[in-house]
């Protein structure tokens, strides 16, 4: 699972370096680091035209933009209904 921020297009920037793009099917083109290949940005100008997704782990201050929704729900993993019920541990399980 991936958390992602939408900004409008016009109002991101790269501040430095460039980005790889790939077109993955049809109108959705996926954004990544040439160095490390992490994710960077979705884009797809059909079902949210104007607008670019930027995956929030990757910023300096991922914490600035704590998630406001769960979207495309629609072929979510049944287990995901209850994954924050898990339990949690700080580094590795003993």
């Amino acid at each position: 699972m991936v958390s992602w921020a939408a900004f409008a297009e016009d109002a991101f920037t790269l501040e430095k370096g460039e980005l790889v793009t790939f077109n993955s099917s049809g109108t959705a083109l996926r954004s990544f680091c040439p160095k490390c290949g992490s994710g960077i940005a979705y884009r797809n100008a059909e079902y949210l035209p104007g607008i670019v997704d930027i995956q929030s782990a990757t910023f300096d201050d991922p914490a600035a933009f704590p998630p406001g929704a769960h979207i495309q729900v629609a072929e979510r993993i049944d287990w995901m209904r209850s994954a924050h019920d898990l339990p949690e541990f700080e580094r590795f399980p003993g």
